[in-house]
């Protein structure tokens, strides 16, 4: 079969005379300021037809400017937002998201995690959406950058339900994957040279971004790969269904097409997630002081999704809160057996059992906490609660020193040392140690501790100000 002398296209069978497409003739023909015979002239897609070619681009750039401006002015860090203020913004987060609050598969795609997020994926967004805008007609590829949108924030979803995710660049990836497929399939009559070159940028632009987000670990590649895989679909629809700019019947019935195909997406994981629903609903309730309620939600959650973490630690919570510290102690092994080597629920797994008074199960728990992570500061402190609750409290002493020694900073381990050293009458070391807590905020229990002990040292007048202290700080809770 015979290919096109200008552009390389294949051409019909049994061609004759000179090889020559009918896409070329057309664009001959455009040139010279005539009609083809073959079909009305038209510019070539991806030449700037007028001045406003890049309207949709300019305003989707405007727009996440322009969020990411109002996030700063209202306090957001611009380096680093908390997921707190992603979340108030509209960023994709599971729990909420198929909680009902759907639209933040859309809002997501116009927040940014921060200046360099936004600065290169504006970059990116600049350079593609004006070559796919001039390929796609304004209307056209709006749609396709905001379809793609949804459905990388759909794939975000699917693979890291719990995961929160944000940015521009799975609709990038969206309107990437659009232009590989029409220029790999679509008729445009550019010559094969430059639609090679182009097609190969695309291409770079998509593997670097694919790899380099796999060796980073912090960037959300299932949005980037469900955003190139719907945009490879509607782009090879539109070159083989719709490539005509002006077909507009054709144009939304392949855009509808796609539509219900991410719309399907999204109730499928509507269904499969449920167990979010019902965490995100048990963590509602705990907020609200529901505590029944709440284990009722988050026990659903657990059977839906065993192997879901958030849903066992916030189960256990809501047991400790309502004193039934053996179910919480159940919630903590249930971690441990997923993941052998979470920290956090060897420390309150001890915690549960220091509060139900078996001090030996505790220790034994901090003791695999060091063997997990042998600079564990929690499991010093564990391990120093466990001997205080035995009286052995020079090797309780010794082993607040060494939470201190790991972590000079660690909550409230003055106060249990003060304590130690008091019961061991090293008066003089506790009022330093309560003097040392005192720094960390009032505390009404800590100026009791520390009256007790200048009463025993025979120091009156300092015992009745503490004293007098902790009343006042009683008062102002």
């Amino acid at each position: 079969m015979a290919n096109c002398v200008q552009c390389g296209r294949q051409l019909p069978a049994l061609t004759f005379g000179r090889k020559i497409c009918q896409w070329c003739v057309q664009h001959e023909a455009a040139q010279r300021g005539e009609d083809s015979p073959f079909q009305r002239v038209e510019p070539a897609p991806w030449v700037q037809r007028q001045s406003d070619s890049m309207v949709v681009t300019q305003a989707i750039f405007g727009i996440n400017v322009a969020v990411f401006v109002a996030m700063v002015l209202a306090g957001v860090s611009i380096t680093q937002p908390t997921m707190g203020q992603l979340w108030h913004w509209g960023a994709n987060y599971g729990p909420l998201t198929i909680g009902g609050q759907w639209w933040r598969l859309l809002s997501c795609v116009f927040v940014h995690i921060g200046i360099i997020h936004i600065g290169f994926n504006m970059w990116c967004l600049w350079g593609l959406g004006k070559l796919a805008e001039s390929v796609y007609g304004h209307w056209t590829f709006a749609a396709v950058y905001l379809i793609t949108g949804i459905a990388a924030s759909v794939t975000s979803l699917a693979w890291n339900p719990a995961g929160t995710s944000a940015g521009a660049s799975g609709a990038i990836f969206g309107i990437a994957g659009a232009l590989v497929a029409s220029f790999y399939l679509g008729e445009f009559s550019m010559p094969k040279a430059a639609v090679s070159g182009l097609l190969r940028s695309v291409l770079v632009f998509v593997g670097y971004n694919l790899v380099f987000g796999a060796m980073s670990g912090h960037t959300d590649n299932a949005a980037h790969v469900g955003g190139l895989v719907s945009g490879l679909i509607l782009g090879a629809l539109i070159a083989k269904v719709a490539p005509q700019q002006d077909d507009a019947g054709r144009r939304v019935g392949v855009l509808f097409a796609v539509v219900v195909l991410v719309f399907g997406g999204a109730s499928w994981l509507h269904r499969s997630h449920a167990y979010l629903l019902h965490a995100a609903s048990g963590q509602r309730l705990l907020m609200e002081r529901k505590t029944d309620p709440a284990i009722a939600e988050l026990q659903t959650a657990v059977r839906q999704r065993p192997g879901y973490l958030p849903a066992h630690y916030e189960l256990a919570r809501a047991y400790w809160i309502k004193g039934d510290f053996a179910s919480a102690e159940g919630e903590f092994k249930r971690v441990i057996a997923i993941d052998p080597k979470d920290e956090r629920a060897y420390f309150y797994l001890g915690m549960a059992y220091l509060e139900q008074k078996l001090p030996q199960p505790a220790r034994d728990s901090f003791s695999q906490l060091l063997r997990v992570n042998p600079n564990s500061a929690d499991a010093q402190f564990g391990l120093a609660e466990a001997s205080t609750m035995e009286q052995k409290y020079a090797d309780a002493l010794q082993e607040y020193k060494l939470t201190l020694k790991l972590d000079p900073d660690y909550d409230g381990v003055y106060q249990e040392m003060g304590l130690v050293q008091a019961r061991l009458r090293l008066y003089d070391d506790a009022i330093a140690s309560f003097l040392k807590q005192q720094k960390a905020g009032d505390n009404p229990e800590t100026e009791n501790a520390l009256a007790r002990v200048y009463e025993a040292k025979g120091m009156h007048r300092e015992a009745a100000e503490a004293s007098q202290r902790a009343k006042q700080f009683q008062q102002q809770r």
